[in-house]
């Protein structure tokens, strides 16, 4: 009897939870993600009350991820790179900057930046159980910003570095006792007055020396592709460069395209202090930190990319949409064009309606794209509610829900972090129908984005507060994508580009695009190498800050508006 009623149970749960999927929209099997991205970030230890990842090391061990971030309380593990979950342990010092991890003869290795002694590095060969035993008991060089790198014949590397004043280091190691062999030797530092990416502020227009730091070596074809991170992780600026050289400990050469990752704008930028790395189909990403440094300088979050190597074998990371949705593919691909649903943000500056409002953070800043601004309710009570107007009816694909630490006093990991909500929509602002149902949620979703297992129609999006952890029901971005079907924004018809006397900066006016909301200004090192991608909304004009002094370059500009993307027809060189 006692069998037959928990089998009975067990059937009424599942119809039950069948039935609720069934009325909610949310993919059962999401095939997309959207910076930022939606990690269980871990609440710092001290005040002000704030979430912290960043410096990310992404490595794949027995055909699965393995990330680890700084002050994370814990590293993450994932299958596809959509779906992630928390491994704490006490066996690790989670509390330490930028860790670094690599693979070595089928173990995994762990250490992180340490400057006082001792310096411990770790080993496993079961990440998933949290057990780590001990590798090294007391490597001789303390540091910041540790990279551990295994080239192709066996030998282990140490790159390492984090100074406005030092340069990046590198050492071999012995691959037994995990001790340098020899001295360890400079490799290279920063050159603000050539490189302006290397130059401090969100827009590198600050004077001061830039930090040069976060080491990580990439090798292919024969090459090492040294990378660095500048001008500092609190600036929108935060990108990483990259040297080349024939061998792991150099002579480097910086290489033609850079910086490699770079990403100044958007609702979330930043995109430094990274990681490089191949998934199981063999496609290269880089995973970076991204900035908010609004509460604490360090007040940051993580972005995943993909990174492309061209004929020339020039490494390059795509970020432009790099906070809009896009898939994860299943197999190899050739190009970021493969990767784009072409679901367009419809939320932008849209009307928006909510219970209440604080007058110092108010209704507006939720789909002004911007992750440092916020909106936030008088109350964190059950109930309070914000509400979108896309002013016409349109297809919706997905949403991303950004919540925000406001008036939290949560420090470190406890139990009960975790958000409840009710999404619906509508297309009369009065019969509403379920979108996603998350009042019984009890998992963290800080950045949650809910792929729609098939689109809807609808002018409005409700979200409803169930629950929040601490603090005030608060989000830096509620932000809608899909199309509204309309027409394309048209070709701009003409860009005008002045070099200043400092060759690192350039001026950019272009003619209005009829029906753009914005642009996507690409430009780079050759015609057909146009790399970098700059946007920016609601404005025709701009000053970029980081070009390397010493190059040409060729510029295009890329209208887009809430039906999708307009490419730019004409290139223009800036000698």
């Amino acid at each position: 009897m006692n069998s037959l009623n928990t089998t009975v149970g067990v059937s009424v749960l599942i119809l039950i939870t069948a039935a609720s999927m069934f009325a909610q929209k949310v993919s059962l099997n999401p095939t997309t993600i959207c910076n930022p991205m939606n990690l269980s970030y871990s609440y710092r230890l001290d005040e002000p009350s704030r979430r912290e990842a960043a410096d990310p090391t992404m490595v794949v061990y027995k055909g699965e991820y393995y990330l680890f971030a700084s002050k994370s309380g814990g590293y993450f593990h994932s299958t596809d790179l959509i779906q992630w979950n928390l491994i704490t342990t006490t066996d690790l010092p989670l509390e330490d900057y930028a860790p670094t991890a690599v693979v070595m003869n089928d173990t995994l290795f762990f250490m992180a930046s340490k400057t006082q002694p001792p310096l411990v590095i770790y080993k496993t060969d079961d990440p998933k159980s949290g057990k780590w035993q001990v590798a090294n008991s007391s490597f001789p060089i303390l540091m910041i910003d540790p990279d551990l790198f295994v080239d192709d014949d066996g030998r282990l590397f140490f790159y390492y570095g984090c100074s406005n004043v030092n340069p990046i280091y590198g050492v071999e190691l012995d691959t037994k006792t995990l001790n340098p062999i020899g001295e360890p030797k400079a490799l290279f530092n920063s050159n603000k007055t050539i490189y302006g990416w290397e130059r401090k502020g969100d827009y590198n227009n600050e004077g001061e020396n830039p930090w040069i730091e976060g080491a990580w070596m990439t090798k292919r074809n024969g090459k090492y592709y040294l990378q660095y991170a500048g001008p500092g992780t609190e600036f929108k600026s935060y990108s990483d460069g990259v040297y080349v050289s024939d061998q792991p400990l150099g002579p480097f050469i910086l290489a033609k395209h850079n910086p490699a990752s770079y990403k100044p704008e958007g609702f979330a930028a930043g995109a430094g202090h990274g990681s490089t790395f191949q998934d199981k189909h063999g496609n290269y990403w880089h995973i970076a930190t991204m900035t908010i440094s609004k509460k604490h300088m360090f007040e940051r979050r993580l972005g995943l990319f993909p990174a492309f190597f061209d004929d020339d074998d020039e490494l390059h990371v795509y970020t432009g949409f790099g906070d809009f949705p896009f898939k994860i593919p299943t197999k190899k691909i050739l190009s970021p064009d493969e990767l784009f649903p072409r679901w367009m943000l419809l939320s932008y500056n849209k009307p928006v309606e909510v219970s209440s409002e604080q007058a110092v953070h108010p209704k507006g800043n939720a789909t002004d794209e911007d992750i440092r601004t916020f909106w936030s309710a008088k109350t964190g009570n059950k109930g309070e509610w914000i509400s979108i107007d896309l002013q016409k009816e349109s297809t919706i694909n997905a949403v991303q829900i950004n919540y925000y630490e406001h008036e939290s006093k949560l420090l470190g990991r406890s139990p009960g972090i975790y958000y409840q909500y009710l999404l619906e929509y509508s297309t009369d602002n009065k019969t509403w129908k379920t979108l996603a149902d998350k009042t019984q949620n009890q998992t963290d979703v800080p950045h949650d984005y809910i792929e729609l297992s098939s689109p809807v129609k609808a002018r409005y999006v409700r979200l409803t507060n169930f629950r929040v952890p601490d603090g005030t029901f608060t989000l830096s971005g509620f932000r809608i994508f899909g199309s509204a079907g309309g027409k394309l924004p048209t070709v701009v018809e003409k860009l005008n580009l002045v070099r200043d006397a400092d060759r690192c900066v350039v001026k950019l006016n272009w003619t209005k695009s009829a029906g753009a909301t914005g642009y996507n200004i690409r430009y780079g090192i050759a015609k057909d190498k146009l790399y970098h991608t700059y946007q920016v909304l609601g404005t025709e004009q701009l000053t970029i800050n980081s070009l390397n002094s010493g190059h040409s370059y060729y510029f295009t500009i890329d209208p887009f508006n809430e039906s999708g993307v307009t490419k730019g027809v004409s290139i223009h060189e800036l000698k």
